[in-house]
């Protein structure tokens, strides 16, 4: 059983169709690259599964339950499952160290010395060790991108989303945080990376869905749909709708 499954999922404002028909599922030790252009509706897409929006039409499951109409107490509970590291992160005005350990202080199982423990090491583990007592807001994007991911994998989500995950680093950090994120998947954490980067998609992802226009135009394992070959998936990419910009 996948351990997320989206079905026949939309969303509109107003007017404005985003998404229409979304099937999607994703199980625990696996990584799904979400591809597609800028406008496309990836960002959408995730706010929806993280349950910070309703959708329109059409159901989320978590381990085969459908999460429409849960109370609010068990939605909470689910979302705990969770994390999500947004595109343009927003970092609270105190520490690194603060900013990573927040969340384990929302959550309150941790006495203050395990909060810092695992927080020291999620920060190590983005290559951010001697930031702890840096002022958060005045790091660059990149390190701030990283922050945001260590906030998130300090929380050991089950499910962990991210929006362009590397799209403010450098091609070495892009590559470390690359790894991370497969080592986090071998540890049974179920990962969707949204991303435009078709060559990090094929690094990472064990399958592909190619999202056009808000819909799912191609899914499938990532040598079916991106090429085995470096470089070999595309100028030779075929997608019904994605025409590539290179």
């Amino acid at each position: 059983m996948a351990f997320l499954e989206v079905r026949n999922l939309g969303k509109s404002y107003g007017q404005a169709e985003i998404l229409r028909g979304i099937n999607l599922s994703v199980e625990k030790g696996e990584i799904l690259g979400l591809i597609g252009p800028t406008g496309s509706g990836k960002t959408t897409l995730l706010r929806l599964i993280d349950l910070l929006e309703e959708p329109g039409q059409g159901s989320i499951l978590l381990e085969g339950r459908e999460v429409s109409g849960w109370p609010e107490k068990e939605r909470i509970a689910a979302r705990r499952r969770m994390a999500m590291v947004f595109q343009k992160p927003v970092m609270f005005k105190s520490t690194v160290l603060e900013n990573v350990s927040f969340g384990l202080l929302v959550r309150g199982k941790e006495e203050a010395k395990q909060r810092e423990e695992k927080a020291r090491r999620a920060l190590q583990s983005v290559g951010l060790s001697g930031y702890e007592g840096r002022d958060a807001n005045t790091l660059s994007g990149g390190e701030m991108q990283r922050i945001a991911l260590a906030r998130a994998i300090v929380l050991e989500p089950e499910l962990l989303l991210l929006d362009e995950p590397t799209a403010n680093l450098d091609p070495r950090s892009a590559s470390a945080i690359d790894s991370l994120l497969q080592g986090l998947a071998g540890g049974r954490t179920a990962v969707i990376v949204a991303t435009h980067n078709m060559a990090q998609c094929r690094r990472l992802a064990d399958r592909v869905a190619v999202l056009v226009g808000g819909r799912i135009t191609a899914s499938g394992k990532r040598e079916d749909i991106l090429g085995q070959e470096e470089g070999g998936g595309i100028s030779g990419w075929k997608v019904p709708g994605f025409h590539l910009p290179w």
